[in-house]
């Protein structure tokens, strides 16, 4: 059985002349894990996270981080000894990007060279190459600005990171990205995550455990991603997870059987390849996949000479799921998914008839099992 990190035991949360923010919550947040907290506007996730730094203060019940009740700690302690990620990023825009990351190292009494060293090595864990570290919050992008807000919280080397909707003010690509380099860095680090979202799908990609919060503060239900989408607790969770829930659920069975084939190219700049036929049954309709020269995929030339490039769809890669190979599929202009192997080079494309029957086939399995 897993170690709990975070308890929250009876919590209330009750504002003056209101109903309650939080009613009754009573949870247990495994250590090293991903949890997230989901739900609609007004549920009570966003008080719940804050409640764990003190941000907001319960009206009633205990929380305890490592075993000791939070109210214990002074609440600035409390709230240096964990990582904190909000939506904005929250850096301060007259200081450079190192100088942002060495915050809180600098407030526990590190020295200024040794803060600024931690802060230099961080940002090569984001991701971000040394030479953003002298310039300054306006200087970068959303997506970058993330990940030096995400460096910060590491910067001190917390045992509990807390993120409020820290992904919802990029644009999906760079999301995507994000969750990515999220679950890279659990990989490695393996912090207590708690992870506010109002985005389902954000949820069941990044979450090891989800809970569900309704309107008016209530729990609704916590358990795996996989068990929430697969049997929803109550109607309340049905509606909230969405009437598409089966294609989410796809997201936990592996693609494994889903057969890779040849398909002609041609590198940018130079000739076809020669072409082969997408399978034994026929072609690829006339498209033909451009590559760069190391055989990265660019886009599509559609049927008829002098095409110009189309952009691809999503990518399928080794250990993907079915909904990504489903996804790959459907996104795509040729109508075929483009598979790349570790390296982003092209190892062929998947057809959505094929990654079809698969998904019919291991639903079959898992019926004959009941």
């Amino acid at each position: 059985m897993a170690e709990a990190m975070i308890e929250f035991q009876s919590v209330t949360k009750q504002y003056q002349g209101g109903q309650a923010a939080v009613d009754d919550l009573s949870m247990s947040i495994d250590k090293g894990s991903i949890t997230v907290f989901v739900g609609p506007s007004g549920c009570g996730k966003t008080t719940s996270l804050r409640m764990i730094n003190r941000m907001v203060e319960p009206t009633k019940g205990t929380i305890t981080v490592d075993g000791k009740d939070v109210t214990s700690v002074p609440a600035a302690e409390l709230r240096r000894s964990m990582g904190y990620v909000m939506q904005s990023s929250g850096l301060m825009p007259h200081r450079s990007v190192l100088d942002n990351i060495a915050t809180v190292p600098r407030l526990n009494g590190v020295s200024k060279a040794d803060a600024r060293k931690r802060a230099e090595e961080l940002l090569d864990v984001v991701g971000l190459a040394s030479g953003l570290g002298k310039r300054y919050p306006s200087q970068l992008s959303g997506g970058q600005q993330q990940r030096v807000g995400v460096a910060r919280a590491l910067a001190a080397d917390p045992p509990v990171l807390l993120m409020d909707e820290p992904f919802s003010a990029v644009d999906p690509v760079v999301r995507d990205e994000l969750q990515r380099e999220l679950l890279r860095l659990q990989r490695d680090l393996a912090k207590t995550i708690v992870f506010v979202t109002h985005d389902i799908d954000e949820a069941t990609v990044l979450g090891d455990k989800v809970a569900v919060f309704a309107v008016g503060g209530k729990l609704a239900q916590y358990a795996t991603p996989e068990e929430i989408l697969r049997a929803p607790a109550n109607e309340f969770v049905a509606s909230f997870v969405g009437r598409d829930r089966g294609f989410r659920h796809l997201g936990f069975s592996a693609a494994d059987g889903v057969t890779i084939r040849p398909v002609p190219k041609v590198t940018r700049g130079g000739n076809a390849d020669g072409g082969t036929d997408v399978d034994a049954r026929g072609n690829a309709g006339g498209w033909r996949l451009v590559v760069d020269a190391e055989s990265r995929p660019l886009g599509w030339e559609g049927p008829g000479s002098g095409s110009d490039l189309i952009p691809g769809g999503s990518l399928f890669r080794p250990g993907d799921t079915l909904r990504r190979a489903l996804d790959s599929a459907l996104s795509s202009p040729s109508g075929l998914g483009v598979a790349v192997d570790g390296d982003g080079r092209v190892a062929g494309v998947i057809e959505a008839a094929e990654v079809l029957a698969v998904i019919e086939s291991a639903r079959r399995v898992r019926q004959d099992a009941l």
